[in-house]
């Protein structure tokens, strides 16, 4: 069984799933390695952000692809993400803003085990 590199909570979920509804479109999840909320996941419709050429698919989160720029890949490599939500505003464009919440990304260490099971990344 493979070990996946990024993952979501509950309560992140129903939150994907009511910006899917008000939106009325597909979403998409980048984590970036500086800008606005440090290296806080974003979330915008697909066709919204320009994923960049070299910019690495982590993998899904409740059918949204997760992408992280190459720079913050390379030193999050071993680490596993779940991605949840809090209350509080971010100082990003992530469009979940607007509803007094925002995403945050909590990471451990891989264990040995899953190490060796880890799902591969993609990159274009």
């Amino acid at each position: 069984m493979s070990t996946e590199r990024v993952t979501s909570t509950e309560a992140a979920n129903k939150i994907i799933d009511q910006l899917r509804e008000e939106h009325g479109t597909e979403l998409m999840f980048h984590q970036s390695g500086g800008c606005c909320d440090g290296s806080a996941p974003m979330c915008f419709e697909v066709g919204d952000f320009m994923v960049g050429s070299r910019d690495v698919k982590m993998g899904e989160i409740h059918g949204c692809e997760f992408f992280m720029s190459p720079d913050q890949f390379e030193y999050m490599k071993n680490t596993h993400l779940t991605i949840d939500i809090v209350k509080g505003r971010g100082s990003s464009f992530s469009i979940e803003i607007p509803l007094g919440l925002r995403f945050i990304a909590v990471s451990r260490l891989f264990t040995e085990e899953e190490y060796k099971n880890l799902e591969p990344i993609e990159v274009d």
